[in-house]
């Protein structure tokens, strides 16, 4: 119990003190979460709103394979990400496993499905509001999928937070195509994992204690930003 008291005590000296580690790793966290729910967010919030819209045949397959993908295991996307990446895959001759580039690929790939279903189910009761008047001023599908996205940006907001959220936590993935390399693609879950192993449990505590902060302002501010926009159009 002593022990664990100490490692306490040392990860909020580490995380106080502004340690260079704790600090670089947490970093580059930030930076790959915030690239791959930027890359997420610019190819699911289109393709939701246009499956929100449209009607074709199929469309039902589409949107079932879109909230089927929301289940699909990190470690899985991480190995196919893997097997492409590798020498012997097809874009081996890019040189990209094993660096943030990857995992980059696998949480976008990891992702954007969350964002396409999440913004498909939250655009298409707006629509059904605003596809009348609309279709009354003769917009085109494009224009209408702009305007359905400006007017819900406050609602979508949350989606693309609840997706930095998820980016911020992943490992599986992450670690498949990273490999954990120190300085070079350690991130806070993947050091975690490993210093944990190492029986380094200050560290870890110091890394847990700043993702759970983390993780907790993205979903404080999803709320806020959810409660805003139900004001908004209630």
């Amino acid at each position: 119990m002593e022990q664990v008291a100490d490692a306490f005590g040392h990860a909020f000296r580490l995380i106080a003190s502004g340690d260079a580690e704790l600090g670089g790793i947490v970093t580059l966290s930030l930076e790959i979460a915030a690239l791959s729910t930027l890359l997420s967010t610019m190819l699911g919030l289109p393709l939701g709103a246009a499956l929100a819209i449209a009607r074709f045949p199929g469309r039902e397959v589409v949107v079932g394979a879109s909230n089927a993908l929301l289940g699909m295991p990190s470690v899985v996307i991480g190995l196919v990400v893997y097997l492409a990446l590798s020498r012997a895959g097809p874009l081996g001759f890019l040189g990209l496993l094993f660096t943030p580039a990857a995992m980059i690929t696998a949480q976008t790939i990891l992702i954007t499905p969350m964002i396409v279903a999440l913004a498909r189910s939250q655009l298409e009761p707006a629509w059904l509001e605003m596809r009348e008047p609309l279709r009354s001023f003769r917009v085109g599908p494009a224009r209408a999928v702009t305007t359905l996205l400006f007017d819900c940006r406050f609602m979508l907001a949350t989606i693309v937070l609840a997706g930095f959220g998820r980016a911020i936590s992943e490992v599986g993935a992450v670690m498949t195509v990273g490999g954990n390399i120190a300085g070079v693609t350690r991130v806070m879950t993947t050091a975690i994992a490993l210093e944990t192993s190492k029986g380094d449990l200050s560290l870890a505590l110091g890394l847990g204690i700043v993702l759970v902060a983390l993780v907790l302002a993205v979903a404080l501010g999803a709320q806020a930003l959810n409660g805003f926009a139900e004001r908004r159009h209630g």
